[in-house]
């Protein structure tokens, strides 16, 4: 890894430019900048990181509007100060909600649209709920590598999987209970129970939550 980034030209800032492109048509999403960091966290888990120059932090693409960039390859220009990658888009790659940020094209002294967007950027996105349970699954996560004094969470993995499968099936049940006495409120609780005890089974069972999106993604 080292080597590889010794190779790369970064600017004064430590940054490369990105241009990120459509794997299967060659089609052209965005362009962005890497510093290191972002290039290192693109290769260990296959999606794309980009340095953000406005917020001065590092990004994951899609992190928050679930629009991902799968990386399929990546190439890199002859004078090393640039990087091409080629992914698998999910959704759209611009924050507009069109597919690529270039879709408008100069025509005389006016740009015109041409092309329609994927999503309307004014509605409300799955993503930025999905990215709650994220974070209730990365907190979870961190107790089994940080375990904290009186935590329910460790309490369950120091039971081990026959407790968890136990509460698992008890919160099931209060479920049902709560949708059978036609309390909303009384549901959304149960519910998020069950969610809880769910994610403690999968973290328990090495199931991570982009492995149910993959598989919800197939039955859409």
């Amino acid at each position: 890894m080292e080597n590889i980034l010794k190779e790369l030209k970064f600017d004064d800032k430590g940054l490369i430019p990105v241009i990120a492109q459509d794997y299967k048509t060659n089609e052209v999403l965005m362009m962005a900048y890497m510093n290191e960091e972002a290039l290192k966290k693109s290769l260990e888990t296959g999606k794309v990181h980009y340095f953000s120059r406005s917020r001065n932090k590092l990004w994951l693409k899609g992190e928050t509007s679930g629009h991902f960039q799968n990386i399929k390859s990546i190439s890199v220009d002859c004078d090393q100060d640039a990087l091409l990658i080629k992914v698998e888009q999910v959704e759209a790659a611009c924050h507009t909600g069109h597919y690529s940020c270039f879709y408008r094209e100069l025509s005389g002294n006016e740009l015109k649209e041409t092309s329609q967007k994927v999503f309307d950027e004014n509605s409300v996105y799955a993503g930025e709920k999905a990215k709650i349970l994220q974070e209730v699954y990365d907190v979870i996560v961190d107790r089994t590598i940080n375990p904290k004094e009186g935590s329910y969470t460790n309490y369950l993995f120091e039971k081990g999987i026959d407790k968890i499968l136990k509460k698992v099936g008890e919160e099931t049940a209060e479920v049902i209970i709560a949708s059978k006495n036609k309390d909303k409120g009384e549901i959304v609780y149960e519910i998020s129970d069950l969610f809880y005890h769910l994610f403690v089974l999968m973290v328990e069972r090495g199931v991570k939550l982009d492995d149910i999106y993959e598989e919800l993604k197939k039955r859409r």
